[in-house]
C-alpha cells in the first residue's frame, strides 16, 4: 500500500491539519489553495485513506488522519533535524580530511607547516597517507591527493595543476664535488624497474652508456639517505634545499615535474574541505621558488 505516495506532501498535510483551511495553509507554505487541495485528494488515494472531512467552517483529521499526522509530526521534525546537523556539519571546519601523497612531500614540505594549520582550525583533523597508490574517491579512502603527474580525466574529480617542483643533482657532504662533465662515470642512486619510466630515471640513463644503479631503492627518503651515506649521486628534489649531509652539485633545476591537487567533485560544498584546499594552494605559492629550485 502506499508504494507511491509522495513524501514531500507530508507538509501540507501537516499544515491543513494545523489551520484547518486550505487558503490558510497555502498562505503559510506559499502554495495555491488548489494545488494544496489537488495533492491532499493524491495523498489520500494513494494511501486508500480519507485523512480529513470537511464541515461548514474548516477540515477535520480523521481517525486515520490523526495517527497519519501524529507520525507526520515526528517524521518531518527528524527530517529537519537531520537538515539542520547536516548543514551545521557542512559549514563547520571540524572532522577528519584525508591526504594521499608521497612520503617525500609530507616530510620536507607539509609536516613543517602543519602547526601553523592546526592553529588556524583546532577541530581539524588531518589523515597523511603516504602512498602511491590510487586511493578511491568514491569509497572515501582520501578526500585530497597530491600526485607528480596530470591523471586521465574523470569526471567525479577536481584537478588543480598548484605548479612545478625542481629536481636536481646531490651528493653526498663527505664526498667531494663531482664536475658535471663526470656525472656519466658516476654511480647513481635509481629506481627499481617498477619506477623505471619516471622523467628522474630518464634523465639519468641520458648521461651516457656508463651510468651505473648499484643502489636500487623504491622511495624518495631511501634515496635521500643512501645518497648522505655516499653510496652515489642522486636527482633529489629542489624543496629539500641545503641539508647538512648532502652537497648540491647542480645548480638549475634538471627535471621539472607538475605538482596536481586532486578531489572529490562533491568536496568544493564542505567548508573544511574548502579550507584545506585553499591551504595547499596557498602553500605552493608561498614556497614556489623553493619548489622550482
Amino acid at each position: 500500500m502506499a508504494n507511491d505516495f509522495d513524501w514531500n506532501d507530508i507538509p501540507l498535510i501537516l499544515s491543513l491539519a494545523r489551520t484547518g483551511s486550505m487558503s490558510a495553509s497555502g498562505r503559510v507554505l506559499g502554495v495555491d489553495a488548489s494545488t494544496i487541495s489537488r495533492r491532499i485528494a493524491a495523498a489520500e488515494k494513494s494511501l486508500q485513506l480519507r485523512l480529513f472531512i470537511r464541515d461548514n467552517t474548516r477540515y477535520q483529521l480523521t481517525e486515520a488522519g490523526r495517527v497519519f499526522v501524529e507520525y507526520g509530526e515526528a517524521v518531518y521534525g527528524n527530517v529537519q533535524s537531520m537538515l539542520l546537523a547536516s548543514s551545521r556539519e557542512a559549514e563547520a571546519i571540524t572532522g577528519a580530511v584525508r591526504i594521499t601523497a608521497i612520503d617525500f612531500l609530507f616530510d620536507h614540505w607539509l609536516l613543517p607547516q602543519l602547526p601553523s594549520l592546526n592553529a588556524q582550525y583546532p577541530q581539524l583533523e588531518l589523515h597523511l597517507l603516504a602512498d602511491n597508490d590510487n586511493l578511491s574517491f568514491t569509497r572515501r579512502e582520501a578526500d585530497f591527493a597530491l600526485r607528480l603527474a596530470q591523471p586521465g580525466e574523470d569526471a567525479a574529480l577536481v584537478m588543480r595543476k598548484l605548479g612545478d617542483i625542481g629536481w636536481t643533482v646531490y651528493g653526498s657532504a663527505r664526498s667531494e664535488p663531482v664536475p658535471r662533465e663526470q656525472w656519466g662515470q658516476q654511480p647513481w642512486i635509481m629506481y627499481g624497474d617498477q619506477l623505471s619510466h619516471l622523467p628522474e630515471m630518464n634523465w639519468i640513463r641520458s648521461l651516457g652508456p656508463e651510468v651505473r644503479g648499484p643502489v636500487r631503492v623504491n622511495s624518495l627518503t631511501t634515496m635521500l639517505r643512501a645518497c648522505e651515506e655516499g653510496l652515489g649521486l642522486a636527482l633529489l628534489p629542489c624543496l629539500i634545499g641545503h641539508p647538512p649531509g648532502l652537497r648540491r652539485l647542480g645548480g638549475q633545476p634538471e627535471v621539472q615535474r607538475e605538482l596536481w591537487l586532486l578531489s572529490h567533485r562533491d568536496a568544493g560544498s564542505i567548508a573544511r574541505f574548502k579550507a584545506v584546499s585553499a591551504w595547499l594552494a596557498k602553500l605552493y605559492a608561498d614556497s614556489r621558488d623553493m619548489m622550482c629550485g
